[in-house]
């Protein structure tokens, strides 16, 4: 089984217009320092990105923050996290989530975390890694983005041998519970195995 040491929250810069995405991303931050798990995340203090990590600090875990540089004013760098990096760009703050995570988490949020949500997506459908990618539905939030991705398959835009290979809990409390599961090998092939019945 790979060890989950670390995940990488993607979320919204923003809170949204539903008060349970904020307490989904609280309650995600004391459920990651409770397990011993690092955040991984884009290093601002404001919207749902504060949200989970100012609880992973209070509840006394880690915190890696990633940040561009021209980012810093506008999302509020969050100063408090053990581990923070200020990067040149975009692309260069991808790249070190996606290096320093063990697992992947998408919270509710805008474009940017749409972008990337489905680049790791790509990169696992294109066989460059095999870390788990989680969706949390919180109150159905990503159920457009589902029914997308089964729009494409069913016109034949994922072809078989391409799955897109996803989780989703649409409790947050169930979160972590998979995404242990599926760091098992063996596990991985029965998530397969269902993805292909849901889709």
């Amino acid at each position: 089984m790979r060890e989950i040491n670390s995940i990488c929250v993607y979320c919204g810069s923003g809170s949204g217009a539903d008060p349970a995405f904020s307490a989904a991303a609280r309650k995600l931050g004391r459920m990651l320092a409770k397990a011993n798990i690092r955040l991984v995340y884009g290093g601002g203090r404001i919207g749902l990105m504060g949200e989970v990590a100012r609880s992973v600090l209070q509840a006394g875990g880690k915190v890696t923050g990633i940040i561009p540089e021209f980012l810093k004013a506008r999302e509020l760098m969050l100063p408090d996290a053990q581990e923070l990096h200020v990067v040149e760009d975009m692309h260069a703050r991808k790249r070190m989530m996606f290096d320093k995570a063990d697992a992947f988490i998408a919270l509710p949020g805008g474009i940017g975390t749409l972008e990337e949500l489905v680049e790791q997506m790509t990169w696992a459908q294109l066989g460059r890694h095999d870390k788990p990618i989680l969706i949390a539905d919180i109150n159905g939030f990503w159920r457009p983005l589902l029914s997308l991705l089964a729009h494409m398959r069913e016109n034949g835009f994922v072809r078989p041998g391409l799955d897109v290979r996803y989780l989703v809990a649409e409790r947050i409390e169930d979160t972590l519970d998979m995404i242990r599961a599926a760091a098992r090998p063996a596990a991985r092939e029965e998530a397969d195995e269902v993805l292909l019945r849901r889709m």
